[in-house]
């Protein structure tokens, strides 16, 4: 099986490949490598089920020849269908041990399997309408679906839909796993997601978001070396509410809330400190004692709110930026970050984000890294498909992600969850990676129309599961 912690643009995975190669491994062995593991996989899922094998011209239709000559040799019945001779020399060689049936893409009936091998990794434009209505109608056709490396009409790298397909049941990457693999709106079309192993061993600076190895408090710890988050409330008192409850259950010794006269606790063991001014917040911020500090569930977004932020991002202490102070911030975010010397994260949805991107957002993973490079600090932008990155460059994907999180609130919890994790004294994006992890546990955990103070209540079973 493969690596999650190894996944490879196509030119990455060319690269690779080349490095395998120039050590004395040809290029038919590596298809043959590819071929016969996809086909293993596909005989253990489905046996001797009537086969399609839709086989395109390149390397991917030559991993299709080599994949109906195994199933083939099995019993299975399996017909290819090629709308193109191959035309690479491996390709090629695959074709000539192939001795069953091939058909053109247009005489080609449904069978109750159809393995897509017509096009893999590196597909930069839409598969053409004539090959395309082909496909279709046998994919249509189909009992059960199976994608070769890529489904055909999905760009490997960003997570674009080519032509609009339909969803597989399973698609079999070969050698790494591909950006595409995670990344909406992809990902969706995927079906169960499996890899095989042909010899790739090449570290990436892209990977799958794994569960945390955490450790509890010594006998010698105490509420302030546990951390003390502070959590700077605006004009929202319910977003700030769950932002601390959170950042309580997650682990921190001790949570305060900075506000303005008339704000209500959520719990009696999270401290309520009244700030009258900006001036009086700054000085509170200067506290040795803060180990993290969490702006923007609830801030608001007024002149009011933008001081607040300011006087946050003037403290000393790790930081969490979210929500309104992001767009607060706006398309001066790099310039207002990038001076702190302290770790920041910031934590935007689409929207947000876009709005603190001169350029908008166009995509995803490349955005992300251009604004954290640009910041100095660690991005985790929100979505089905979340990206965290360092400001190195360095990825991950949070591809087991809940759609129940999409709930008015649990943005908050995040926040909050990732500050205790701040505070504990490790980096950013180590932070954003352990809470964004609890939080989808915890979402899991607390099943479907959960409320935020529901997620809330399941941040400790998803703490446990890591200890």
């Amino acid at each position: 099986m493969l690596n999650h912690g190894n996944i490879l643009t196509a030119a990455e995975m060319q690269q690779a490949e080349q490095v395998v190669i120039e050590s004395g491994t040809s290029v038919d062995e590596l298809m043959r490598r590819a071929g016969q593991g996809a086909a293993q996989m596909i005989w253990r899922i489905a046996a001797a089920q009537p086969t399609l094998l839709l086989c395109g011209p390149g390397n991917n239709g030559g991993d299709g020849y080599i994949i109906a000559q195994w199933l083939l040799e099995k019993g299975v019945d399996v017909t290819v269908a090629a709308p193109l001779e191959p035309k690479t020399d491996a390709a090629r060689h695959a074709r000539s041990l192939w001795t069953g049936p091939t058909v053109t893409l247009a005489d080609a009936r449904p069978a109750p399997q159809f393995v897509d091998c017509l096009f893999g990794t590196g597909l930069t434009r839409a598969v053409g309408d004539d090959w395309f209505a082909d496909f279709s109608r046998l994919f249509a056709g189909a009992k059960r679906r199976v994608a070769i490396d890529l489904p055909s009409g999905v760009e490997s790298d960003h997570g674009t839909l080519l032509n609009e397909i339909g969803t597989f049941d399973t698609t079999i990457a070969l050698g790494a796993f591909k950006p595409s693999h995670f990344l909406a709106p992809a990902r969706s079309k995927m079906g169960n997601l499996v890899g095989i192993d042909i010899g790739i061993t090449v570290d990436s600076r892209l990977g799958i978001l794994t569960q945390p190895r955490l450790s509890g408090p010594s006998s010698d710890d105490h509420k302030y070396s546990r951390g003390l988050v502070a959590v700077v409330a605006g004009a929202m008192q319910g977003a700030a509410r769950l932002t601390a409850m959170a950042a309580q259950k997650a682990g921190a010794g001790y949570v305060k809330i900075f506000a303005a006269p008339g704000f209500e606790s959520p719990h009696p063991s999270i401290v309520v400190e009244t700030v009258a001014d900006i001036a009086e917040l700054r000085e509170k911020l200067s506290d040795s004692r803060i180990s993290a500090i969490a702006i923007g569930p609830g801030l608001g977004r007024d002149g009011h709110a933008e001081d607040l932020l300011t006087a946050a991002l003037d403290s000393d202490a790790p930081l969490v930026i979210d929500a309104d102070a992001l767009t607060v911030a706006g398309a001066q975010f790099s310039d207002m970050i990038k001076s702190r010397s302290a770790e920041t994260i910031a934590t935007p949805h689409a929207g947000e984000f876009a709005g603190m991107m001169r350029d908008g957002l166009q995509d995803r993973l490349d955005d992300s890294r251009k604004l954290a490079r640009q910041s100095g600090c660690t991005i985790l932008l929100k979505g089905p498909d979340t990206v965290i990155v360092r400001p190195d460059g360095v990825a991950s994907i949070a591809a087991q992600s809940c759609p129940w999180l999409s709930t008015a609130g649990t943005g908050d919890v995040l926040a909050g969850m990732i500050a205790s994790r701040l505070a504990t004294g490790i980096s950013g994006y180590k932070a954003a990676c352990e809470g964004q992890w609890l939080h989808s546990r915890a979402a899991r955990l607390a099943g479907p129309a959960f409320t935020p103070e529901m997620l809330i209540d399941q941040i400790p079973a998803s703490l446990q599961e890591c200890l």
